[in-house]
Order: C-alpha cells, then structure tokens, then sequence
C-alpha cells in the first residue's frame, strides 16, 4: 500500500484504482492545492512537514472513522510533504459510496477532520523573500 504521508507526488490514478468498487454509485474527490496568495499576499511556495509516524496513524484514524460513522465503500487520503509549488496538489480525499450524500459528508468530515488532528505543518514562503509558519488548526484538548 501507498504511504499516506510522505513527498511523493500524490498518484491520483492509484487511489481510484484501489477505491474502485461495483458497488459504488458516487465517488468525492477532494483535493487540495497550494494558491498563489493568502492574506493578500503572493505566495511562492509552501513547504510541509510532519511527523510521518503519527501522520501515518492520524489518517489511517481518519480513514476508519469515516468508514465507521458513515455507510461508504471507501475512504483513502494521502498528504504529501515537503516544498510543493503554486498549482501542486498537496492533499487528497477520496470516498466512494452506494449514494451521494453520504459520499459528500464522509469526504467533508475526512478533509475537516484531518486539518484538526493531523500533524503535518506549513511554512510559506512569499514572493517578498519573507517566509512563515502558518498556525494550525487548534488540537482537541490543547492547552486544558
């Protein structure tokens, strides 16, 4: 199997073909890539990063709660690390289920969810020369 998180260009292709079932009527894509601005700037570049081996845990979490709470067939995420450039695709969801709707909730809650619990984190860069690390989504339980 695919790593879920690492600097390997997210193969697309792969995750439909491991996701593909007869049984599904609807599949969601989600995918997330780098924009060229944020908070009125010009972004050139994001670097991400992450601690692999909780990533790896946190999404494969991700991946069974979705599988669990919704009536879906399917639910694959890959993130990928390092420097990714305007235009690259940096994160992926896919869900394939018997019906729409609850293909759309389960790739919604598997994008929300991922951003509040994954350690993976983000450095951009702009195209002033300056760079910084974006916060995160605040962790479930942080700072009690």
């Amino acid at each position: 199997m695919t790593e879920r998180v690492d600097s390997a260009v997210i193969d697309l292709a792969e995750l439909l073909a491991r996701t593909d079932s007869p049984d599904a009527g609807a599949l969601v894509v989600f995918g997330g890539t780098v924009r060229r601005h944020h908070d009125g700037k010009a972004v050139t570049a994001i670097d991400y990063s992450a601690y692999e081996p909780l990533a790896e845990r946190s999404l494969a979490d991700v991946e069974a709660e979705a599988m669990a709470r919704f009536d879906i067939l399917s639910c694959a995420i890959r993130h990928r690390t390092g420097k990714l450039e305007v235009g690259d695709l940096s994160v992926v969801v896919v869900v394939r289920a018997a019906h729409r709707a609850e293909a759309f909730e389960a790739g919604r809650f598997a994008i929300d969810t991922l951003k509040k619990t994954a350690p993976v984190w983000k450095r951009e860069a702009y195209a002033d020369g300056t760079e910084v690390y974006l916060q995160g989504e605040t962790l479930p339980g942080a700072g009690e």
